[in-house]
């Protein structure tokens, strides 16, 4: 059991290493067994936070995304709307406040089968 925590531990910071060392725009924590984010992850992307657009946490155990999250890693650009819909343990998402494009406004029940909390559309000027 330590052996494989310990792997696991090793896999995530030569990944965030990897991110840190190429300044990568993308984090990829896909398949890393995490069940919550990282504490020590946010430390060592602090010098690349702002140039992350992208983070894969695919194939992991994770319950919930902590506020830290989202604050540290505010230039997020995508939301994967093909896999939210197959998230059946998913009860809210917020993504007030942030702009989003049709594609995620299109999601309504029973499409999701969670609350999708959003801002309202800003009108269009010509």
């Amino acid at each position: 059991l330590h052996r494989r925590m310990g792997e696991a531990v090793a896999r995530v910071a030569r990944k965030v290493n990897d991110t840190v060392e190429n300044k990568a725009d993308s984090l990829d924590l896909a398949n890393c067994k995490l069940m919550s984010f990282p504490v020590g992850v946010y430390k060592a992307v602090r010098s690349v936070t702002e140039g992350i657009h992208r983070i894969s946490l695919a194939n992991n155990e994770l319950k919930s995304i902590t506020s830290r999250f989202v604050t540290t890693f505010s230039q997020l650009r995508e939301v994967p709307t093909d896999k939210l819909a197959s998230m059946a343990l998913l009860r809210s998402l917020n993504l007030r406040a942030n702009p989003v494009g049709p594609e995620v406004r299109l999601l309504v029940r029973p499409l999701v089968p969670f609350e999708l909390l959003l801002s309202p559309e800003e009108p269009i000027h010509p």
